[in-house]
């Protein structure tokens, strides 16, 4: 018996990169998995192919999580597609670097609307839509919170809020055996980083230069991760930040 087989996955973002790594990880270990985008469905559907191709179940289900009631619509189309949820990673998020004196208002509301706004609203509805049996919240974090890099503040900002609500939450839904658990990621090799000149940049040779493995991260780095965190191989962990960089601090 695979170690997901009968349980419910929703994945947040994941049409591409981390989230597309994660969503068919967790579709290989037995998980029926929805795949939520917010805008790419081409990019949804065809991660959904792969896992169907695969032998596994997945569902496209678009949903913006940052409104009330596309978050609440995705937990009715997951509901009637595959029954309860037992497993949500909250993934979706977005990043963007500069310089204080270059801050506005819209920098920090079109990050924290997502990254924490966003997390916060899908995970109130997936909790009311939890089984009965409970199961795992795995949030998406970053290295950042540790190594503090410079321009990033608001960035910064939205995942330390990300690493509270995750500790917060842990004790707050343990009664009811669900656990809460984050991943910070260094500096992941995805079609974002790609598209926004990370890789390549300087940055990039810094972060590999400075990880004690040598290198950046891809997503089948964290996948494993997020399967050892969805599962009941890690039913005694929560409220626990696993920082997944190569050994960078």
């Amino acid at each position: 018996m695979k170690k997901l087989e009968n349980k419910v996955a929703v994945v947040t973002g994941a049409s591409k990169g981390i989230g597309a790594g994660i969503a068919k990880t967790l579709a290989a270990a037995g998980a029926a998995v929805i795949v939520n985008y917010a805008t790419s469905k081409d990019g949804a559907e065809k991660i959904v192919s792969e896992i169907v191709a695969a032998g596994g179940k997945a569902l496209a289900v678009q949903g913006d999580v940052t409104k009330k009631a596309d978050v609440e619509r995705l937990f009715e189309e997951t509901n009637a597609a595959f029954g309860a949820v037992s497993i949500l990673v909250n993934n979706a998020g977005i990043y963007e670097f500069s310089p204080i004196e270059e801050f506005t208002e819209e920098h920090y509301h079109s990050q924290f609307n997502i990254n924490v706004l966003g997390l916060l609203l899908v995970t109130q509805n997936a909790v009311k839509n939890f089984d009965k049996n409970g199961g795992s919240i795995i949030n998406i974090s970053s290295f950042v919170t540790s190594t503090l890099p410079i321009n990033s503040a608001v960035y910064t900002a939205t995942k330390g809020a990300v690493n509270g609500i995750t500790q917060v939450l842990s004790k707050e839904l343990g009664p009811r055996n669900i656990r809460v658990n984050s991943i910070n990621p260094g500096l992941i090799e995805t079609e974002g980083t790609h598209s926004g000149g990370v890789i390549g940049s300087d940055f990039h040779k810094e972060m590999a230069s400075l990880a004690p493995l040598g290198r950046i991260g891809v997503p089948d780095d964290l996948s494993p991760i997020a399967l050892f965190l969805a599962s009941d191989d890690s039913g005694w962990l929560t409220g626990e930040t696993i920082i997944a960089s190569g050994g960078s601090r």
